[in-house]
């Protein structure tokens, strides 16, 4: 019998610190790696740009091979499960070195940043997927999922605060003077938290056998469970991860030139982090609006928080801009949750269409777009500081760099939010999903039963 489960909350915990964990190193990369190249490691911010996008878009092109092996993988403890066991340690030991700053010439710093980062997003990859692509065998019911999801999302969102508030501090202290050391330190700590959390999660999850999840699925046939609900969430992916990044990766810079006010990084970082309110009241909003009109009210949130930073840099109110930046922040919550399990909604989707799930496939194509996303905007924040003159030596940008750090942290996500708000209208799933889940039941049925005729 087709049955659906509910996720005990043990297990639910769980799968959430290994979120946790994760944003232990990647919010570090996300929001401090920039700063750390251009002001502790001495690279230039055009060289950074074309490291950001050059290395995502390699990394992204091993999401697509990251999901056809977790497809092909087949364990005793399940196809995404054992990876956080075998990359616990590997992930956080080359995040340290990331954050190393060996005594080399400019190339040998430029060989050093490329190698490392690489290697770094290599592992992120293939520790990540599968803690994505294994939601749809936790559960079969896209409510459980949404919870489990927001579940997710608030200890991951934790792990990010955390980073984001404490690593400044951390730094200073550790450094004591020195940031190179103090950085290297800081990562080292994080690391080292990360690997348990990663443990707990291979030894408390379970993936369920809803699916057949253990049939191999050639790569020819996986192709055909893509879609066009999947293709817009993944362009919608793919725009929020491009603001986050620039987003984060600029605030720095936001705080510390335009506004005089470095001081206030942590608590503009911490602010952000209102999104785990968000993240509680998912499951709560979601019964009420579903989950796209969800993600849509979010948006509109978000985006009226950016125009009140705009209209507190104009001011200059530190009161305005904390308010726009909390109200950004709640807005945010209500977004990568959704995009997460809205994805799951299409694999059930793409295998009512084409007979195929490709569970592990749209997963890591739908990384891609998180990847693809993340080194735009790295690249776009870093190209724009690069072509007005940033300089770090410079205690006082010229008026050109301050207009193009505020294009960067305000009029680009304005612009990538509203694209995506046009872009969901199209997004009709929502409204034939029931029917999909019950045809997927009666289908399942039917199988097990001429599998045991037989």
């Amino acid at each position: 019998m087709f049955k659906v489960d509910q996720v005990s909350w043990k297990e639910r915990i769980s799968y959430g610190l290994a979120d946790t964990a994760s944003n232990l190193i990647f919010v570090m990369v996300s929001t401090y790696l920039l700063y750390f190249y251009t002001d502790v490691y001495g690279i230039g911010a055009g060289v950074v740009g074309t490291l950001f996008l050059l290395v995502r878009f390699l990394d992204a092109g091993t999401d697509l091979l990251a999901g056809y092996v977790i497809d092909r993988t087949n364990t005793k403890w399940g196809k995404c499960r054992p990876y956080f066991l075998w990359l616990a340690i590997p992930f956080a030991a080359v995040g340290v070195l990331a954050f190393l700053t060996p005594d080399l010439d400019t190339q040998g710093k430029i060989l050093f940043a490329y190698s490392s980062y690489i290697l770094l997003g290599l592992i992120y990859t293939f520790i990540n997927i599968p803690l994505s692509a294994m939601l749809p065998s936790m559960s079969n019911n896209p409510q459980e999922r949404h919870e489990v999801t927001s579940i997710r999302m608030i200890f991951g969102q934790i792990g990010g605060f955390v980073v984001s508030v404490a690593t400044l501090p951390l730094v200073a202290y550790f450094g004591n003077g020195n940031d190179a050391k103090g950085f290297a330190i800081t990562m080292t700590v994080f690391g080292v938290i990360s690997i348990p959390m990663f443990i707990n999660a291979f030894k408390n999850t379970k993936e369920r056998e809803y699916y057949n999840s253990k049939k191999t699925v050639p790569l020819k046939d996986g192709l055909k469970a893509f879609n066009i609900p999947w293709l817009i969430i993944f362009t919608a992916k793919l725009a929020f991860f491009f603001v986050f990044i620039i987003r984060n990766q600029t605030t720095i810079y936001f705080l510390k030139y335009n506004f005089g006010r470095a001081d206030i990084v942590p608590i503009v970082m911490g602010l952000n982090y209102l999104t785990i309110v968000s993240l509680l009241l998912i499951p709560f909003v979601t019964k009420k609006l579903g989950g796209k009109k969800t993600m849509q009210f979010g948006i509109v949130v978000s985006i009226i928080g950016s125009l009140i930073i705009y209209f507190s840099s104009i001011t200059s109110s530190i009161p305005l801009l904390l308010i726009g930046v909390g109200l950004g922040g709640l807005g945010l919550g209500f977004v990568p949750s959704l995009l997460f399990s809205l994805i799951a909604d299409t694999i059930d989707y793409g295998e009512w269409k084409s007979g195929v799930r490709a569970t592990g496939l749209l997963y890591s194509g739908s990384t891609f777009a998180a990847k693809f996303g993340m080194g735009i905007g790295g690249a776009a924040g870093a190209w724009l500081l690069a072509l007005y003159n940033y300089d770090p030596a410079l205690t006082q940008q010229s008026t050109e760099t301050l207009e193009a750090i505020e294009f960067s942290f305000i009029w680009f996500p304005v612009i990538s939010f509203v694209l995506v708000l046009i872009l969901l209208q199209f997004y009709k799933l929502d409204k034939i999903h029931p029917q999909i889940v019950e045809d997927l039941k009666k289908r399942n049925e039917t199988n097990t039963d001429l599998a045991k005729e037989a």
